[in-house]
């Protein structure tokens, strides 16, 4: 089985020669399926962008949500809208609403959208702020000072979704494969080949999934994780234990492009970047 793998294309961004690029790359590799680690776009337009790739591609698209995702409307409310939209069209599978799906006899899926949770890094002392705050209704209608504590309950609840079928998905198959948005380690936070210091991390990293991916790869040590996640728009692999290893993908405003692909075969995962 092969799997194209799509990071934060934002196909709000891109023009109709970008995306008929990307249909035809897309169509050129030949993947039975798509998975998608969120920023799809943004607003309503987000389920628009999904049904469009529903009918301009032929096999199953998995994906979750990213931060971008969520603008100009409430947390719940897109994930209310979205898993309606997967209710109406059944090749549109959004992992964080899914328990573990087989891809082969001994591979399996799961995912969850994660968060930059500020669980890592030094948010008190740091000036960074992302759009997030005045886009998303669940900032933008909260005081400043209790940003910090939603930041981290945002990344609670995903490592609470995530546990159960990633503890699940460990016990029946040999090679689990994640998908989220947010790297959830300092060391897989890429940034023009170097990773995050202590201002930045606090946004780009979900240290509670972190937290859970290791404690499962070492609950589990003759399984192995593949996380695949982006946010960062950079590249880099990070190895963190022998049987975990999470690759972040690089992307580009206003041109969507494939990240890399997976080749799935019984028992194991093999993956590359798009060249």
């Amino acid at each position: 089985m092969r799997v194209a793998w799509l990071t934060d294309p934002h196909f709000n961004h891109a023009r109709a020669a970008a995306w008929d690029a990307f249909i035809e790359s897309l169509d050129g590799d030949m993947p039975e399926a798509l998975l998608i680690t969120g920023d799809i776009s943004e607003g309503d337009d987000v389920v628009f962008q999904l049904s469009r790739l529903a009918g301009s591609f032929a096999g199953t698209i998995y994906f979750i949500l990213g931060n971008h995702d969520f603008y100009q409307r409430s947390i719940a409310t897109t994930r209310r809208q979205i898993v309606d939209a997967c209710g109406s069209e059944s090749r549109l599978i959004y992992l964080t609403n899914e328990f573990e799906i087989p891809l082969a006899s001994d591979v399996g899926l799961v995912g969850d959208d994660g968060w930059g949770d500020a669980m890592v890094g030094d948010y008190e002392n740091s000036p960074v702020r992302l759009a997030d705050f005045q886009h998303i209704d669940d900032f933008r209608n909260a005081p400043p000072e209790g940003w910090k504590s939603q930041l981290q309950e945002l990344g609670q609840q995903a490592a609470d979704r995530l546990r159960p079928k990633l503890e699940q998905a460990l016990e029946r198959f040999a090679t689990v494969v994640v998908a989220t948005h947010v790297p959830p380690f300092r060391e897989a936070c890429w940034y023009e080949g170097h990773t995050t210091d202590d201002l930045w991390a606090p946004f780009f990293v979900c240290g509670r999934i972190g937290e859970l991916l290791l404690e499962t790869a070492r609950q589990y040590p003759t399984r192995r994780l593949l996380v695949f996640c982006g946010h960062t728009h950079h590249g880099g692999t990070a190895a963190l234990t022998d049987n975990l290893t999470v690759v972040t993908g690089g992307a580009e405003y206003g041109a969507p492009r494939l990240t890399g692909l997976l080749e799935i075969d019984d028992n194991t995962c093999r993956w590359s970047f798009a060249s």
